[in-house]
């Protein structure tokens, strides 16, 4: 499918294929292994990571049929809503973008002052109400009150995102034993075992998630309902599971400890990471290498996810 999205909008072109940069941190039985981090962080100064990657095919969607209002859920801190909230503005397509908590216009987030500034509809619901965002009654409710709108569920994790995700399989330049990433809303981790169950068995990867939240069984749920909508069967899936032992008790929840983990890793392997995100995924590969997790000579993928706009807000 050519590409209409970028083509037509010079501001929305993606630095793709992302890197594969070999690293050597001073952890604890590194030497053991052979770890790669796939630098998705790097494909757009804005648009980065695994939040293009799960809406691409989504907005290519909707540029080809003229859609001119989406609709979409995430909290103040929202990497999601902000990626989109740009490509909206780049786009010249309206979004509602329906906030967990109440904010005042004078205490705005930076994330959601860059959406103010690119004149996105800002709706704050409360967290009762925010619970309902993936409930049939009321995401019908939402068709009635914005008729011509397309609804993108919170974080991008659609039907559309698996293919998007699935393109990372598809860019990589080697094969590899292990390929770790970050789970939130399950998007991606569901895209890259859609992508590696296109691959030869000999060349699967195992994918490792690693929950950033406190969601043991849910997070499971999520990804398992994406792979049904694309699988007929997803007990024929690659081996794929997800650690829960290193949320650091609860979404954007973090120790100083793991601040100055993040610090250490750009100041050891020149890569910036942020607590929310691929600084939990660094932390959790520090503490499975260390434990001898991955036989030796693994090769190991750590997905680099993006988000460092939350940076600015640590």
């Amino acid at each position: 499918m050519p590409d209409i999205v970028n083509s037509s909008y010079p501001s929305l072109n993606f630095n793709l294929p992302s890197a594969e940069q070999k690293i050597t941190p001073a952890w604890q039985n590194a030497e053991r292994t052979n770890l790669w981090v796939k630098r998705d962080d790097c494909i757009h100064p804005i648009v980065s990571g695994n939040k293009w990657r799960k809406l691409r095919y989504a907005i290519q969607y909707i540029v080809e049929n003229n859609i001119q209002h989406i609709v979409s859920f995430g909290g103040g801190y929202s990497n999601h809503l902000h990626a989109l909230g740009y490509a909206c503005k780049i786009l010249d397509i309206k979004l509602t973008a329906i906030v967990r908590g109440h904010y005042q216009l004078d205490k705005l987030t930076p994330m959601l002052q860059d959406l103010v500034d690119w004149q996105v509809d800002l709706q704050f619901v409360d967290r009762k109400t925010y619970q309902l965002r993936d409930q049939t009654d009321y995401l019908s409710s939402l068709s009635l009150r914005y008729s011509q709108a397309f609804i993108i569920p919170e974080g991008g994790s659609s039907h559309f995102a698996l293919g998007g995700v699935a393109d990372i399989i598809h860019e990589l330049t080697q094969d590899y034993d292990y390929i770790l990433a970050p789970v939130g809303s399950g998007g991606t981790l569901a895209g890259l075992i859609h992508g590696t169950a296109m691959q030869p068995v000999d060349h699967q990867a195992q994918i490792l998630g690693i929950g950033v939240l406190k969601g043991q069984g849910y997070l499971e749920e999520l990804v398992t309902n994406l792979l049904a909508s694309a699988h007929q069967s997803i007990a024929q899936l690659p081996k794929w599971s997800i650690d829960h032992h290193f949320h650091f008790n609860g979404y954007a929840k973090a120790t100083d400890q793991l601040h100055a983990f993040c610090q250490d890793v750009q100041q050891d392997v020149s890569i910036p990471i942020e607590p929310v995100y691929s600084g939990k995924l660094f932390w959790a590969a520090k503490e499975l290498i260390a434990q001898q997790a991955f036989p030796n000579g693994s090769k190991i993928l750590l997905l680099h996810t993006g988000g460092l706009q939350g940076l600015r807000n640590t």
